[in-house]
């Protein structure tokens, strides 16, 4: 059992996190390498629910890199052609659109979700899915979202952009409307009340995205270390690139804990609404199949085809628009 105030607390004697005269969360060892926030007691925490988990024959939730399928336009290649021809709108929107996204995960700090103990026959007063809402789910939102006077995930993408380009480079933009699953309104686990398999869905969906940001990570910090791009800014891009490996350090714990959620309610029998009981992975598989689906498979399919469009008359206005498309389509 750990306590809110374990579940939040800092490394301690950290050197400050701050970028361009803003301080940001997290901070420095002595050695000079990053540690993520908020991770002293929660990183404790995990290790001993961990344990328990497997003492009692459970395992944390499957997610590999299977997950880290799919299409995506443009990729890295593609992206250079543009940059190397002054196109850089692309990129900017990207790092600002993810940006936005990450400021949006502050309402699993903000939100008062249910207990999931009234639905569970085991006590869970000694596992993660006890402790939701005694600190990990508000640990989770602040690091997306911040606090007052300290920039979480939102504010070092936009200074990691700021960084690459320059403040103000190319106008603001809001992400796009979510291209919505077929299912979305569908009664998965009907057994459960709508508010726990909507906590069970939010937790999947989380790890989703959270695992599949590791594309995004890995393709911006390419992108902003490739050599002969940001010219005139290249120290700045450097630690850009720099920033966004400190976001991935941090997703890190936001991946082991909600695979450790999924794997206890996985291992723990559900109370169903009309008095009988069900296994936590016969609700979970029949929900985790087709999220998965519709996010490595026909999600990206879907989105790329928007992309492509908008990307191709995005070039196409540019003087030299034809060449550089067919240099565009090569890069592939």
């Amino acid at each position: 059992v750990f306590t809110e105030e374990e579940l939040l607390s800092d490394h301690p004697d950290l050197a400050p996190h701050i970028v361009d005269g803003q301080r940001m969360h997290g901070g420095f060892r002595p050695d000079g390498t990053y540690q993520p926030p908020r991770a002293l007691g929660r990183e404790a925490a995990l290790a001993a629910w961990e344990a328990a988990l497997v003492a009692r024959g459970g395992s944390m939730f499957a997610a590999d890199a299977s997950l880290l399928g799919g299409v995506r336009l443009p990729t890295v290649a593609q992206s250079r052609v543009l940059l190397r021809h002054g196109l850089g709108e692309t990129f900017w929107n990207s790092l600002t659109i993810t940006g936005k996204i990450e400021a949006r995960g502050q309402l699993l700090a903000d939100v008062q979700f249910p207990s999931l103990a009234p639905h569970v026959v085991d006590d869970i007063s000694e596992m993660a899915i006890g402790h939701l809402g005694k600190g990990l789910l508000k640990a989770h939102g602040w690091d997306e979202g911040g606090l007052p006077g300290i920039g979480a995930h939102d504010a070092m993408w936009f200074a990691a952009r700021d960084l690459a380009f320059g403040a103000g480079a190319y106008p603001d933009v809001d992400p796009p409307e979510n291209i919505a699953r077929p299912e979305a309104g569908t009664r998965f686990m009907p057994e459960l009340p709508p508010e726990i398999e909507g906590l069970f869905s939010l937790l999947m969906n989380l790890l989703v995205i959270e695992f599949r940001a590791e594309i995004g990570f890995a393709a911006s910090i390419d992108i902003l270390r490739t050599p002969d791009l940001f010219e005139g800014r290249r120290a700045q891009a450097d630690e850009a690139a720099e920033i966004i490996d400190r976001i991935r350090a941090d997703e890190d714990i936001h991946v082991r804990s909600l695979r450790l959620y999924l794997g206890e309610c996985e291992a723990v029998t559900f109370r169903t609404i009309d008095g009988g009981t069900i296994p936590g992975r016969e609700l979970i598989e029949r929900f985790w199949g087709g999220l998965v689906r519709w996010a490595t498979v026909d999600q990206p399919a879907l989105v790329a085809e928007v992309q492509r469009e908008l990307l191709h008359q995005r070039v196409m206005a540019h003087p030299d628009g034809p060449a550089i498309w067919q240099e565009f389509l090569a890069a592939a």
